[in-house]
């Protein structure tokens, strides 16, 4: 199944080709919008020639700062996230043998065991891992056993909540008027 997250036909082909982009994607996406967080990996690889993760771990640090700040830049945080998506790369290549998707597929674990091995990964925390969890169900043919219940209300059906649930412009614009939702319930409440 093809991702259409970012609008940019080249990004969203590499999100549905290498889980280690799509994972890179779920990582940036804070403090910038979907679409900027998830062209991310493409920009990436198109400035270091690679999103393999033994060749962004290997990067020289500094170095992988100034593919951030390239414009258009991968993050409006360039030094903060260029050291989150090598501390992943890191992670990946040394605990999953370089390969994303063992994270979800190693050893047939259940939906709860995929939130758990998330939530070790270096800048995931419960709510993004649970969006990447159902992200990984709703669009990429997860089948592990309460994926959906792990996910939280991020895995119901229909829930037009977060980037799982985009597979359109339809969908975008229905996700995004929750999150616009969501934010002004939360300002409502700060009072």
């Amino acid at each position: 199944m093809e991702l259409h997250i970012t609008g940019d036909p080249a990004a969203d082909k590499l999100l549905s080709d290498d889980a280690f982009a799509l994972l890179t994607g779920m990582l940036l996406d804070q403090q910038v919008t979907m679409e900027s967080a998830f062209a991310g990996p493409e920009k990436i690889r198109a400035r270091i020639g690679s999103i393999e993760p033994a060749a962004v771990a290997a990067y020289e640090p500094q170095a992988f700062v100034e593919v951030f700040k390239e414009r258009p830049a991968v993050h409006r945080f360039p030094g903060s996230m260029a050291g989150r998506v090598q501390a992943l790369a890191e992670t990946v290549q040394r605990d999953w043998d370089g390969d994303a998707t063992l994270i979800w597929t190693k050893g047939n674990p259940d939906g709860k065991e995929v939130l758990r091995r998330l939530l070790q990964l270096p800048g995931f925390g419960e709510q993004k891992a649970k969006i990447f969890l159902a992200l990984l169900g709703k669009q990429r043919g997860l089948q592990a056993p309460g994926w959906r219940e792990a996910a939280g209300h991020y895995g119901q059906e229909d829930a037009f909540l977060s980037v799982a649930d985009i597979v359109d412009p339809e969908s975008l614009s229905k996700v995004r008027a929750s999150k616009q939702a969501a934010k002004a319930a939360a300002k409502a409440a700060k009072g």
